[in-house]
């Protein structure tokens, strides 16, 4: 596999966003997430403040990275998420995954994903699994996706040697579509969650993950 491009350069706008897509022409769409997203963080000029009230301290974004991809064993396919960005608040640094919705659902369940499983799949279960600290692979209705998203933002808080991690859905559905997923994926990891209340959960290690459903300016669905 190729290694990626560690060079950046700064945005020039919302629309910078829409080459990193995977499917730029079907993703990039008013009233879609990709460009709902691009927007409110653009013009948030830092945090949008829905996301910043994920954390107890004043909280400043440090970078974000747009559709920023990390590698998973198991399979050659990386996980491709919505934004990456470090996040100081008080003395402490967390390193964050963004999860950008409207109304589009977390992909496949688990019971889906892992249909005649190769080993491949196999492996990257038995992986996901003892990074979030699950003693079992978790039941099939929960949503691979907020799986993968959520190891992503532990890999990289190793990475970067950060002192937290966190995994937050940036949700601008007026309906708070899928939140009951969202929920069912935190309770897996022993805790409870509301809309807009951040939840904390201790990983094996001894590292603080965040979880939140950040509820966005829905103004942006227009943009």
């Amino acid at each position: 596999m190729a290694k990626a491009n560690r060079i950046y350069i700064p945005s020039s706008g919302p629309s910078a966003w829409k080459q990193f897509l995977a499917e730029p022409e079907k993703q990039w769409r008013t009233g879609y997430s990709a460009r709902t997203l691009a927007h409110s963080w653009e013009m948030s000029q830092g945090l949008p403040l829905e996301v910043a009230r994920m954390f107890p301290n004043e909280s400043e974004l440090l970078i974000a990275i747009p559709e920023h991809k990390v590698a998973l064993p198991g399979g050659g396919r990386e996980s491709q998420n919505d934004v990456f960005a470090l996040i100081r608040h008080g003395d402490l640094t967390c390193a964050s995954m963004i999860e950008g919705k409207v109304n589009e659902p977390f992909g496949p369940t688990i019971g889906d994903w892992m249909k005649e499983a190769s080993q491949g799949k196999l492996n990257r279960m038995t992986y996901l699994c003892d990074l979030l600290g699950l003693p079992v692979r978790p039941e099939a209705t929960i949503r691979y996706q907020l799986l993968h998203r959520t190891a992503s933002a532990i890999i990289e808080a190793k990475r970067f040697k950060t002192d937290e991690a966190a995994m937050f859905v940036h949700s601008f559905s007026p309906d708070r579509m899928w939140f009951q997923d969202f929920a069912a994926f935190v309770h897996l990891l022993g805790c409870s969650v509301m809309p807009d209340q951040p939840a904390e959960v201790r990983l094996p290690d001894g590292m603080l993950l965040r979880l939140g459903w950040a509820s966005g300016d829905m103004s942006f669905l227009a943009a």
